[in-house]
């Protein structure tokens, strides 16, 4: 296992932004995105299990923490930054605003966790053609609401008008996660060897990757309408609801993992598919062996590649195909991870192995459908 790991960050009291309607939005947003793949138990407990403390009142220009460094051998910093992209445009278009900062969220501290990290804060950057202080709003709610379920702390926010550049319906959302991990103890390729398990998590859905070849080869040719109502989505969801699913956040679980089993490495799921991000944890000597045979892909998978006549190779080049995290962990350690996902009511499940090979990912067999 990794070096000593420093104590379980103590829980720091949570921090918002403002106060009002703007909690109340952001404690609505956890409760409706209850059924979208964020457990109850989770999102009730709100104080952000971080080792540093907002300090209030003291800058008028930026965001200060006190980080708590007793807590760790070697403490080391660690930074990511990222956007939606254009799930944005679904957002605009159905006139729904608060779900893509849960997706913003996500996209940046798993990012973090992919390395081990704890998230400790989150500040982010909102863009628009024209200033609308309701949808900056609901913005911000869902941000705030998925700082929380990550257990970080929403430290600063800052909004630009653009007119010119956005029109002014339109509007781009970025932020940047700081955590941090004991140098001992960080993931990655150097933990990687032969004989590991290679774990799934389960994804919402697309989460944030891959809608502009939705939006052009599906909605921009009018085959399927936002409001189109798929039969194979069941439960009369239209396609732009589903579409608008907002990311799972792993942070919580994947902590969890680092703490109580033999975990080597983490990849996060986004843009390019498995195959795309697990190679990037792979040492040169190895490869990732990954079986199509032990899961299914979510209906909305199987509707952008008919409805789109997409190839295989395409798809799982851009797509999640169902998987938003990937945790490789020690052989003998599977039953205990996959309990201890079980306990964040993530049905996962061994998808893999690591071989002898030359740092490929090689995905074998076909999908039931």
């Amino acid at each position: 296992m990794p070096d000593r790991l420093p104590a379980r960050p103590v829980a720091a009291r949570p921090v918002m932004l403002s106060t009002g309607p703007l909690i109340q939005m952001a404690e609505w947003t956890l409760r409706r995105l209850a059924g979208n793949g964020a457990p109850q138990p989770a999102i009730e407990r709100t104080a952000a299990k971080s080792s540093a403390l907002r300090l209030e009142g003291r800058s008028g220009f930026a965001g200060l923490f006190r980080l708590d460094t007793t807590k760790y051998q070697r403490p080391v910093l660690a930074a990511a930054t990222d956007g939606v992209g254009t799930k944005l445009a679904i957002a605009r278009a159905l006139g729904v605003h608060d779900t893509v900062g849960i997706d913003l969220v996500a996209m940046v501290v798993d990012d973090l966790v992919a390395s081990g990290a704890a998230p400790l804060f989150l500040s982010d950057h909102v863009a628009s053609g024209e200033f609308v202080p309701e949808r900056v709003a609901e913005i911000g709610a869902g941000i705030t609401a998925g700082c929380r379920y990550a257990g970080c702390v929403r430290l600063g926010s800052s909004t630009v008008e653009l007119p010119g550049m956005l029109r002014p319906d339109e509007y781009d959302l970025s932020a940047t996660a700081i955590g941090v991990i004991d140098e001992g103890t960080i993931l990655g390729r150097h933990r990687v060897r032969v004989g590991d398990a290679v774990i799934a998590l389960p994804s919402t859905g697309l989460h944030a990757n891959g809608y502009s070849l939705v939006r052009h080869i599906l909605v921009g040719t009018g085959r399927l309408r936002l409001d189109s109502i798929v039969d194979e989505l069941g439960s009369q969801r239209t396609f732009g609801e589903e579409l608008l699913t907002p990311a799972r956040i792993y942070a919580r679980a994947c902590l969890d993992l680092l703490y109580e089993t033999d975990v080597h490495a983490f990849a996060h799921i986004t843009g390019g598919g498995v195959p795309g991000n697990l190679v990037r944890v792979l040492p040169d000597h190895v490869d990732a062996v990954v079986d199509r045979r032990t899961w299914r892909p979510q209906p909305i998978f199987d509707v952008i590649r008919t409805e789109g006549s997409i190839e295989d190779v395409e798809m799982e080049s851009t797509y999640n195909m169902g998987i938003g995290m990937v945790a490789v962990v020690a052989a003998d350690d599977v039953d205990r991870t996959l309990a201890r996902l079980a306990g964040h009511d993530l049905d996962a499940w061994l998808v893999g192995q690591i071989v002898k090979g030359t740092g490929s990912v090689r995905v074998v067999g076909r999908h039931h459908r």
